[in-house]
């Protein structure tokens, strides 16, 4: 309980919060969108520089390999386990449950930011650097997943995708392409030339996320009308499936041997959901789905619940196999 009122105690919680609120009582503040576009890249710069950085300090151990390849088939495995659990509770159709299980095998890099800041405020530690590298890796398998569970509910016209538009979506969308451009820039560059930009992509860090998620507040709060026709078992899926995620990396985990700080992160990471990449990827693969529902259910109830609730939780998880 301590953990989580010191959370909710961060400038960077209670200016997502602040953010909510003006959402919700359709106060006029707002963001520009060029500028939240402006931080949304700053910030995957600067986590990518960073994870670079680290990887080189650091190289990438065969353990490491294991956890990648872990995490590569959780990504695949859990919108199979989403799908089946809104089809046989919520009445969805099956492309509509197939699009949102999609988005709860894929990983959100905002959470994982939020988690790295949490772990630098509680344990004192820095964020493995490779950990950029397993999220890339984890971002795509549940888009493959959501395309497999919805074929079979596609009549054989809509069924012919536009295979060249998906992989492209999918392997060369912006925020793969600078999240792993930075990450090489920072692998190949000098300390001595990465002291130079210190003071751009390190010490406003900070305060660049707090702006981020304040957009990211009003945002989902000006959305919460949205979910007003969910019925109860959907509404309850957007905590039910972080849960199973977060469940499911604590026993790879522990049979990984990995320390509580990276288990911390893999858990996060598995108990997130997507609402960037996977939203855009099925945008041209399942233009049948509900768009609206599968976007406003990650975003507005289970981004909400990680940043706030559940990062304590997955770092209490974490330092049960200490």
């Amino acid at each position: 309980m301590e953990m989580l009122l010191t959370n909710l105690q961060s400038p960077i919680i209670l200016f997502f919060l602040l953010g909510i609120f003006a959402g919700l009582v359709k106060s006029d503040l707002e963001i520009p969108q060029i500028m939240a576009k402006g931080f949304a890249l700053y910030l995957i710069a600067a986590i990518g520089l960073k994870g670079g950085m680290a990887m080189m300090e650091e190289p990438i151990t065969a353990q490491f390999w294991l956890l990648i390849s872990a995490g590569i088939a959780l990504g695949f495995v859990l919108p199979f386990i989403g799908y089946g659990l809104l089809r046989k509770t919520s009445g969805l159709s099956g492309v509509d449950a197939a699009a949102i299980a999609g988005h709860y095998g894929s990983v959100s890099l905002v959470t994982f930011i939020a988690a790295g800041e949490f772990l630098r405020l509680h344990a004192n530690v820095e964020p493995p650097g490779q950990f950029v590298a397993l999220l890339a890796f984890m971002e795509s398998p549940a888009i493959m997943a959501a395309l497999l569970l919805a074929a079979p509910h596609l009549g054989s016209g809509k069924a012919k995708h536009r295979k060249r538009d998906i992989a492209r979506e999918v392997f060369l969308n912006g925020t793969m392409v600078l999240l792993l451009g930075s990450m090489l820039i920072g692998a190949i560059t000098p300390d001595n030339e990465l002291a130079t930009i210190t003071s751009v992509f390190v010490d406003p860090f900070k305060g660049v996320l707090c702006f981020f998620l304040l957009d990211m507040g009003i945002n989902i709060g000006r959305r919460f009308k949205e979910l007003g026709t969910l019925g109860a078992p959907v509404f309850s899926f957007a905590f039910t499936m972080p849960l199973i995620g977060a469940g499911m990396a604590l026993g790879i985990s522990a049979l990984l041997g990995l320390q509580s700080a990276e288990a911390f992160l893999f858990i996060t990471l598995a108990a997130s959901a997507s609402y960037i990449a996977v939203p855009a990827a099925l945008k041209i693969a399942l233009p049948e789905a509900n768009a609206a529902l599968y976007t406003a259910l990650p975003l507005a109830l289970t981004f909400p619940f990680n940043i706030a609730f559940g990062i304590p939780l997955y770092y209490w998880m974490a330092g049960l196999i200490a």
